[in-house]
């Protein structure tokens, strides 16, 4: 274990996402989110299939156990991406970011009810306390589906988003189910080769010929979310989940800076007092769950014969 490192990973992954996410709002006014999707995903592919060659699992790593789970996983994840694009469009960077923190929330939930686990007071408090905070991002919008055109369309960005952290926690709890049988580089291979697949059926819905800088940033955008995916799983070989995983909400201080400077987008206080809840909400579900591991390692651990 080298918590340094994992760390140092983790936010190598959290720059990485979030640029990428920054160059697909950059493109959105032109090119469609499934055609996002699509470099997204291709681009992707060169980057993990050299990642598991270094590693030596480009024979091993890719054996499947059960090619439907690996389907379904990528139709969830590949929804979830569609729709995270969609938003980014109509969407401040930080808002989306926010919002999209409602994800680990819903997989709290979504375990309780799919998987059985057992969520107690503590956990429930905080997934209410989260999305008490994304309902204070988007109320602004959602009172606008009665405005003016622009209005409606960022109150559908607010919905699309939601829906995509949506599929995103359904993708998480598939994910928790798969890594029981299969390889992980197996799973992160086969979503982005699924994900191209499934991504050309939206061709009839209006996919455009980018320009030459368009189509660099949308090549950029998939070596990124390539590179992004293989730091975010390396990190957690170096760390614990409950030391990485609170770094994700470093995402929000990028997505500021990049949205300022970048976007020329102001967020409004209450967008800011919102997103610090759900922040707060989600720092306190790690450590809850972190606090849980180890009550679960030590409770093992006495069972565990002696001398």
């Amino acid at each position: 274990m080298n918590p340094v490192k994992g760390i140092a990973l983790k936010l190598c992954s959290v720059v990485m996402f979030i640029t990428m996410a920054s160059l697909i709002k950059a493109t959105s006014q032109h090119v469609p989110p499934g055609e996002a999707v699509f470099f997204r995903s291709f681009f992707a592919l060169p980057v993990i299939i050299a990642w598991l060659t270094l590693r030596g699992d480009l024979r091993t790593g890719l054996k499947v156990k059960s090619p439907m789970a690996h389907f379904w996983r990528g139709l969830v994840g590949t929804s979830a991406m569609g729709l995270g694009f969609a938003g980014l469009g109509l969407l401040p960077l930080p808002e989306v970011t926010a919002i999209g923190y409602a994800a680990p929330l819903l997989t709290v939930v979504f375990a309780a009810m799919f998987l059985g686990e057992e969520v107690r007071f503590f956990r429930m408090f905080a997934v209410g306390l989260g999305l008490l905070g994304v309902l204070v991002v988007i109320e602004p919008r959602l009172t606008l589906f009665q405005g003016e055109t622009m209005q409606t369309m960022q109150a559908l960005g607010v919905t699309f988003t939601l829906m995509g952290a949506t599929f995103a926690a359904l993708a998480q709890i598939h994910i928790r189910n798969m890594v029981q049988s299969e390889e992980t580089s197996a799973i992160v291979f086969y979503f982005s080769l699924t994900a191209t697949g499934l991504s050309l059926l939206t061709l009839p819905f209006g996919w455009v010929v980018p320009t030459g800088w368009e189509a660099m940033l949308l090549i950029t955008c998939g070596i990124l979310g390539g590179f992004g995916q293989i730091f975010l799983t390396s990190s957690y070989r170096f760390a614990g989940a409950s030391v990485v995983a609170p770094f994700d909400y470093a995402s929000m201080i990028f997505a500021l800076g990049i949205g300022y400077f970048i976007f020329d987008e102001v967020p409004t206080m209450q967008m800011l007092a919102g997103a610090a809840l759900v922040v707060f909400a989600g720092v306190l579900i790690i450590l809850r769950e972190h606090a849980l591991g180890l009550r679960r390692s030590k409770a093992r651990s006495g069972m565990t014969p002696q001398g």
